[in-house]
C-alpha cells in the first residue's frame, strides 16, 4: 500500500477492491514466510510479490531490451514481468526462473492464461540457466549482495545485467547495470535507489549476541550521525566501505538515538548514543573489530566525497569479487 502497511484484498469478498488494487501504482504482495503463513493478515516476512508498476517501467526501460534479443528474467514472482516481456520480444526470446515451486506453478498457469509462452524454470537463479546462453540481458526482481559469477559467464559481451545490489548495512538497494566484458568480468553504475526482497541465498541473518567478558572499550566522538533513512545516501555507501556489517537504530524515549554497528565475522560491536544538541557523544566499542574506527573514516570518506549519492557510485564485479567506485570505475571507493 501506498501508506507502507499491507491489508488483505479477497477478490470472491471485494472484487472492486481487488481490481482497485490491482491498478494501482503499488507493490503487491503475493506470499508470505515462504508460504508457511496461513491467514488473511500480513505474515512476518513477505518473500513474493509483484513489484510497483511504475518501477517495473522503469526497470524494462533501463534493460534496453530490442526485439531479437535473448532474455534471461530472475524471479518470475506472478509472471506479469515476464508476460511484459514476451510481449515486446516473443516468448521464444524470454526465459524465466523461480525458485519457489508454488509460486512457479502459479506463474506458469497465469501466463499460459494470458496468451504468454516463455520458457518457465523451477530452480536456482544463482546458476543462471545454461541452456538458453548466451543472454542479450539478464533482470532480476529480487535484492543481491552479490553477483553470481554464472550470470556474467552467461550474458554475451556488450550486454547487460539489470539487477537491486546492495550490502548487509542497509536493507535497501540501488539498481545497478552492469555491462560483461566477454573476459568474466562485469562494471556500470547504480541507477536509483530501491528496495527487494532479497534473493533467498542473500538474506541476513543477525549475528548472534557476543560471549560475555571481554572488555568494552570507551571513548568519545565529535562527528555528527548521518540521516539513515531507507533510501537516504549515506547507509548505501557506508555500506560499499564496510565489509560484513549491520546497523540498527535504536529510538530512546528522551529523543536520543543509539547506533548500533555488529560484525558478520567476528565477534564484535560497537555502540554510540547521539543526543539533539550535544557536541559530545559517548563510544563504546568491542570485540576483534574496532567498528566504530572503521565507522569514522567511512563518515570522514563521504563528507570528503561531496556526500555522493547513489548515482554517483558503480560497481565492477571479476571473478575474485567485486569492489565499488565513485563516479568512474578508476576511481575506487
Amino acid at each position: 500500500m501506498a501508506s507502507g502497511t499491507s491489508r488483505p484484498v479477497e477478490r470472491s469478498a471485494d472484487e472492486a477492491g481487488w481490481r482497485a488494487a490491482a491498478a494501482a501504482d503499488v507493490p503487491i504482495v503475493t506470499q508470505w514466510d515462504d508460504g508457511d503463513h496461513q491467514g488473511t493478515e500480513p505474515g512476518t516476512v513477505p518473500t513474493s510479490s509483484a513489484s510497483q508498476p511504475s518501477l517495473v517501467a522503469s526497470m524494462l526501460d533501463d534493460l534496453k531490451a530490442e526485439p531479437g534479443m535473448r532474455i534471461l528474467e530472475q524471479g518470475t514472482g506472478t509472471g506479469w514481468n515476464a508476460a511484459l516481456l514476451s510481449h515486446r520480444l516473443g516468448d521464444s526470446h524470454v526465459t524465466t526462473i523461480e525458485i519457489d515451486p508454488a509460486v512457479c506453478a502459479q506463474a506458469h498457469t497465469a501466463l499460459h492464461t494470458a496468451g504468454f509462452h516463455p520458457h518457465v524454470v523451477c530452480g536456482d537463479g544463482a546458476h543462471g540457466h545454461p541452456p538458453g546462453a548466451p543472454y542479450d540481458r539478464i533482470i532480476a526482481t529480487y535484492g543481491l549482495r552479490d553477483i553470481p559469477p554464472a550470470w556474467i559467464e552467461q550474458t554475451r559481451p556488450g550486454g547487460l545485467i539489470l539487477a537491486p545490489f546492495g550490502t548487509h548495512y542497509s536493507n535497501a538497494d540501488a539498481l545497478l547495470r552492469l555491462t560483461a566484458t566477454g573476459d568474466g568480468t562485469a562494471s556500470g553504475p547504480f541507477l536509483q535507489p530501491v528496495e527487494f526482497m532479497k534473493m533467498h541465498s542473500h538474506r541476513l541473518a543477525w549475528p548472534a549476541n557476543p560471549a560475555p567478558g571481554g572488555t568494552v572499550t570507551e571513548t568519545t566522538t565529535t562527528a555528527q550521525l548521518p540521516d539513515h533513512g531507507k533510501f537516504d545516501p549515506f547507509p548505501f555507501a557506508a555500506g560499499l566501505r564496510l565489509p560484513d556489517v549491520v546497523h540498527a537504530i535504536q529510538p530512546h524515549p528522551d529523543g536520543a538515538r543509539t547506533l548500533w554497528l555488529y560484525s558478520l565475522t567476528v565477534p564484535a560491536w560497537a555502540a554510540v548514543a547521539f543526543r539533539d544538541g550535544e557536541d559530545v557523544h559517548q563510544v563504546r566499542q568491542y570485540g576483534g573489530r574496532h567498528l566504530w574506527d572503521e565507522f569514522e573514516k567511512v563518515l570522514t570518506w563521504w563528507h570528503d566525497a561531496g556526500e555522493p549519492r547513489v548515482e554517483r557510485l558503480g560497481l565492477t564485479v571479476t571473478p575474485a569479487g567485486w569492489h565499488a567506485w565513485l563516479d568512474e570505475p578508476g576511481q575506487p571507493v
